[in-house]
Formats: structure tokens, C-alpha cells, sequence
């Protein structure tokens, strides 16, 4: 069983080649946006240089592997990016975002003091020169990752030990390659400090702990990580590349920064922190280096607009708050600052630049709350925002353009977070099913051969939403219906090639890979026991809680005792009705079963990395009271399809 979200990294098994040629909507859609661009063609040209400047050295390659020789990342089948002007298939601002991601390796920000590994993840690696090592911030999503970019550091700079890791959020992109460039035991000897924000550790190991099995699939889909490199398929997800492969880790900080934030000294470098917490991440800060005239903006302002609800799922973010942060972060250094560097993307140089930068990122977020919410005040509901927000006349600055997040999906989730997931409307409190609602739609239409001519029509006529939505019906009526599912496929497939969000056009050609039977199998990442360890014994048995599908109701409860000797808890689980209710605690009430292990061996009996009888037999695992009723409870509980559904019924 798998309680942490693991997002898979991609075999490259689907196909990149597109079923049908790009369309002239879609032709013409290019053409407008090129057309747009050229009033920003200056800042374009900046971001361009800005993306290059102080490259210092690559991997060999431009590939990571991990002991045993697998590669786990490789540029290789991204070359044609090279190509300067974009494909008829990629929207020409997205394609410049990638060529701009593409470029890789170790790059200095600030002579002699400040450097960034990027392009080996979709996060970034921040290296600073302490008085006795390096300060590394956001070790990227796996140890390979980050062990081989400490390497190249290591390699192009001179080997110093690492003295210190900042966690500058709780996403696993930002800590999980921890393992890679410290050891648990050199922080334990007290040589490397472990500094992140209030609330790091829970949020961490817990955000994905509950929900994780459906994040983690429609993760796939956001990052396109079944689909091949390529033209006509994933290119790049508009934040970074992709996500790395391999192992993630996680060892607990040492110390935290409190919501106050303030000075704090790091290995000979003074540190101010500005609280971020419920912006990007619920635990998350920035900071700036008054030495060097440097503010980290985290993942608070980077080269995108973000999202406030993601593809993959996640609580809504407070566009409000995010706003007033990075206000905030301007009228302490934005006066001053020189350089404002991120956990992904590339940095922006010079303090009149770092002033307009955080301008237009404050401002996007803050058009679209305010707009949003006042939209809806009016009446406007959550399908009807998009095109209000989109409307209005608002100059967005390059560095914010929805390459990643977009100004549609956000807008609907500033909705969402004050008003729930409804639009008010009441049909549309109580709809049928989607497959039930999609055979009365076939119906109405005059059968299938009907509704699947209507959605050709429009397919052809280069109103490809609509005909995804007439298609849709067709396919949730009669998933088996290949002339159905080919033809959405197509109209999902020009609908990708219009986004210009990287994340948007990764879903819809997923989706199309799907229809197609092209969805690839994926080599999950896996966590390692620093990271199963780390979540607390609450979430676990909530989240195995979550797994219970009982074959029906229990008429008299029934209680299971487990004593971890490693941790010594004790857990009680009442199983009762269609529920269980874990408490944490000692519980001298009745106990239908009990269970003496560690917790360790637990999860791994859980994970299904180790038998019961191997437990057993190693004296590792005693069980006494109803051994069948302990068997029975174990059985109702199933780990979630890791592939279930999502684009067909």
C-alpha cells in the first residue's frame, strides 16, 4: 500500500507522432499569438539571455543514472528543441518557455558566491558559499538528482563539504533528494543544519498521505509523463522540464523559522526570512541575502503565473495572501535587490528588472482575486469567470503569462475557495452520473451515428472544445466506441496544441494517448525509509482508514490493538458499521485482536514490500487473539487502482 504521492517518471512508450495534422483554427491561433507577442519581443529577448547567462559547466550527456547505470534523466530525446522557431503543434510562447527550460547545467548567479544547478528536475538547486561549505537550497525531487548535481558543483567549483540545507517548501520537488547531498548521520553529529518553515515536517510527509492515489494519477497526465519527447507531444510542463526520476528521501530539519520570520546566521551568512506560509505551499518561506543583495522568491514569484488549484488536485491556494507576500517582500528589499532567483526557472538581474519582475507577479494575483471575486459577487458563475477575467484589458508581464497555471483554471479556484464547487444553479446541485447523463445525451441526439457526425462537424469547423464536449457524451455512453474515441482523441489532440500552458497541453495529449491506447507503462519513484518513517502514526492508519471497502456493515464492533516496539505507540482501530475509527493512545478496553511489531515492519506489510510469515518466522511480528478476525479486517482493506480511469468510464 502507498500512502505518499509518488509521480511517476515516464518510459517514453506512447507515441509522439500526432494522428491528424494541425488544424487551421489552431494554424490561426499560433499566428495571433506570434502576432501578440512582438510588443513583448524586449522582455522576451532579456528572459532569453537571462536563461543562459553564467552557465559554467553540464553532465556529461545531460544525463543522470542512478548506481546500477539506468538513466533516470536524459536530454538526449529533447533535441529538437534546438530549433528556434516553433512547431505548428506547440503554441510558439510555450515552445519559447521550453527552449528557455532546456538549457541546463551549473550557472553562476553571483560571482564567487551564489550558483544554481538547473535542468536535471523541474525543480532547482541553490548553492551558497558558507564560511566552511556549501548551503544548499532545494535539494530537487531525488537523491540521483541531486547527487549528481553536487557533483557537478563539486566537480566546477571545488569540493566543500555541506554545511547547511534550506527546505524552502513543503513539496517533495524541494527536499525529497535530501539523501543525495547530506547523510542522516552527519546532521545527527551536529556537522549540517536542516533550517525550513514553521509547519515544514507534517505538511511534508502528510499533504499527499489521504489523497495521494488520485493526485498521483492525474499527475501523470499534468506532466505528460507517459508521453515521448517530442514536436507534437510533451515538451515541457511551463515551470520546468519534467519531474526527475529515482529515490525520494526525507530527513527531518533541525531547526524551523517561525511565522515571523527575521535574521538568522547560516554558516557565516546572514539570512532574513519573510514568511510565506498558505501562498505556493502551506509551509513555505523566502529570503533574502543582504550581502549579496540577493532575495530567493522561492516559489512564490518564478518565470510563470503558478497555480491555485492544480491539474493533479490539491487545496486551494489563497491568491489574496500570495499577492500581499510578494508585495511585501517589495517594499522590504525590492528597493535594493539586485538578483531575485527561484526554486525553478532562471534568475532576474538588475534592480530595475527585479522591481518590474515582482510587480507583475504581485499583480497577477491580484487581478485575478479581486476580478474573480467581484465577477462572482455579480453573479458570474465558475465556467463564466474565464472569459470575463480574460476580457479585460490587463498587461501581463511576460514572466507571469500562464504557461503553467493559467488565468482560466485560477479564476474558477478563487471561486471555489469562497463558494464551494458549486455554481448556484439548480440543476447542477444534484446532475446524473456522467455515463448516465451521456446515454440520454446520445439519445436526444438521435443515437450515436448522429451525436459522432455532429462532433466531426465541429471537429472540422475548428471548434474543438465543443466537440470534445459533444464527444465526450459519446465515448462516457459507450467507452468501446472506437470511431468515439478517435475522434476525441483528435479534438483533445488540437485543444493541447493550442495551450499555452505546459501543463494543459500535457493533459489533453495524455488524454489523447489514452483514447488511442497509447498510455505507457510508468517506473514509479520510490520513497525511501526515511520518508515511510517520517509519517506520523495518525496519518497512517487515517490513510489505511480510507482504504476500507467493507463487503458489508459490521454489526458488533470489533477492536485491533497494534503495539509498535520500535516507536512505542499503541494503536487502537475500532471497526464498526462501514467504518474504523484509529485512536492513538494506550485503550485497556477490549481487544479482538493484537498485533506486536515495529512500525517500520508495519508499513512494509502494508506496502506489500514483506509477508506476514516473513515477519513471523523472523520474530519480528506476534499476533494473538482472533487470528481470523484480524485476517478479515487486513482483507478489506485494498490499495486504490493506480490506473484507474480517468478520460474514459
Amino acid at each position: 500500500m502507498r500512502f505518499i504521492l509518488s509521480v511517476t517518471a515516464a518510459i517514453f512508450a506512447a507515441g509522439a507522432a500526432a494522428a491528424q495534422p494541425v488544424s487551421d483554427s489552431t494554424r490561426a491561433l499560433h499566428a495571433e499569438a506570434v502576432a501578440a507577442a512582438a510588443v513583448d519581443e524586449a522582455r522576451e529577448a532579456a528572459e532569453d539571455a537571462a536563461a543562459r547567462r553564467g552557465l559554467l559547466a553540464t553532465l556529461p550527456d545531460g544525463q543522470v543514472r542512478n548506481a546500477e547505470g539506468r538513466i533516470l534523466w536524459d536530454w538526449t530525446p529533447y533535441a529538437f528543441l534546438r530549433e528556434e522557431t516553433a512547431p505548428l503543434s506547440v503554441h510558439p510562447r510555450l515552445w519559447r518557455q521550453a527552449r528557455r527550460n532546456a538549457n541546463h547545467g551549473l550557472f553562476e548567479v553571483v560571482p564567487g558566491a551564489i550558483w544554481q544547478v538547473r535542468g536535471y528536475d523541474i525543480a532547482v538547486m541553490t548553492i551558497i558559499r558558507g564560511e566552511r561549505g556549501w548551503i544548499i537550497v532545494d535539494p530537487l525531487t531525488t537523491e540521483e538528482a541531486a547527487r549528481a548535481s553536487l557533483a557537478l558543483v563539486n566537480r566546477t567549483l571545488g569540493e566543500r563539504p555541506v554545511t547547511a540545507v534550506l527546505y524552502s517548501h513543503s513539496h517533495a520537488d524541494h527536499f525529497g533528494g535530501v539523501g543525495g547531498v547530506i547523510d542522516r548521520a552527519a546532521v545527527a553529529r551536529g556537522e549540517v543544519r536542516i533550517v525550513a518553515p514553521h509547519g515544514f515536517e507534517r505538511e511534508a510527509v502528510s499533504e499527499n498521505v489521504l489523497a495521494g492515489g488520485a493526485m498521483n494519477r492525474r499527475a501523470l497526465y499534468m506532466f505528460g509523463s507517459f508521453l515521448a519527447p517530442g514536436a507534437d507531444s510533451q515538451v515541457d510542463t511551463g515551470l520546468g522540464p519534467r519531474i526527475a526520476g529515482g529515490t525520494i528521501g526525507f530527513i527531518a530539519p533541525t531547526e524551523t523559522v517561525g511565522p515571523e520570520g527575521g535574521l538568522r546566521t547560516i554558516d557565516g551568512v546572514e539570512f532574513d526570512f519573510l514568511d510565506a506560509a498558505n501562498t505556493e505551499a502551506p509551509a513555505e518561506f523566502l529570503f533574502y541575502l543582504p550581502r549579496w543583495r540577493a532575495l530567493h522568491t522561492t516559489e512564490v514569484a518564478t518565470k510563470t503565473l503558478h497555480n491555485l488549484l492544480t491539474l493533479r488536485g490539491a487545496q486551494i491556494r489563497d491568491a489574496l495572501v500570495w499577492s500581499r507576500v510578494i508585495d511585501t517582500a517589495m517594499q522590504r528589499w525590492g528597493g535594493e535587490a539586485e538578483v531575485a532567483l527561484a526554486s525553478h526557472g532562471w534568475p532576474t538581474f538588475g534592480r530595475e528588472t527585479v522591481g518590474t519582475y515582482l510587480a507583475g507577479q504581485r499583480d497577477i494575483y491580484r487581478f485575478i482575486h479581486d476580478r474573480a471575486l467581484g465577477a462572482a459577487n455579480g453573479g458570474a458563475t465558475p465556467h463564466e469567470l474565464p472569459a470575463i477575467l480574460e476580457a479585460m484589458s490587463l498587461g501581463i508581464d511576460p514572466s507571469a503569462r500562464g504557461y503553467y497555471g493559467t488565468i482560466n483554471h485560477n479564476a474558477k479556484a478563487v471561486y471555489q475557495r469562497y463558494f464551494g464547487w458549486w455554481d448556484g444553479v439548480p440543476a447542477n446541485y444534484d446532475p446524473l452520473p456522467p455515463e448516465e447523463a451521456a446515454r440520454g445525451y446520445v439519445a436526444l441526439a438521435g443515437g450515436p451515428d448522429r451525436l459522432l457526425e455532429a462532433g466531426l462537424a465541429a471537429h472540422r469547423a475548428g471548434n474543438h472544445r465543443w466537440a470534445a464536449e459533444l464527444l465526450n457524451h459519446l465515448v462516457f455512453a459507450d467507452s468501446s466506441n472506437a470511431a468515439a474515441r478517435a475522434a476525441l482523441a483528435d479534438a483533445y489532440e488540437q485543444i493541447g496544441f493550442q495551450a499555452e500552458s505546459g501543463a494543459w497541453r500535457n493533459y489533453y495529449l495524455a488524454a489523447a494517448a489514452t483514447l488511442r491506447g497509447r498510455e505507457g507503462e510508468q517506473a514509479p519513484r520510490s520513497q525511501s525509509a526515511d520518508f515511510v518513517s517520517a509519517i506520523s502514526t495518525q496519518d497512517l492508519f487515517d490513510a489505511l482508514a480510507t482504504r476500507l471497502v467493507p463487503a458489508a456493515p459490521v454489526t458488533e464492533p470489533r477492536f485491533f490493538r497494534f503495539v509498535f516496539s520500535d516507536t512505542g505507540e499503541v494503536v487502537t482501530v475500532e471497526r464498526r458499521g462501514m467504518i474504523e475509527i484509529p485512536r492513538i493512545g494506550p485503550n485497556d478496553g477490549p481487544v479482538t485482536a493484537e498485533v506486536r511489531t515495529s512500525r517500520m515492519a508495519f508499513a512494509g506489510l502494508l506496502g506489500g514490500r514483506v509477508q506476514a510469515g516473513q515477519l513471523i518466522a523472523a520474530g519480528q511480528l506476534t499476533l494473538s487473539g482472533d487470528i481470523l478476525a484480524l485476517q478479515q479486517w487486513l482483507a478489506e482493506h485494498r490499495s486504490p487502482d493506480p490506473a484507474f480511469n480517468v478520460v474514459v468510464p
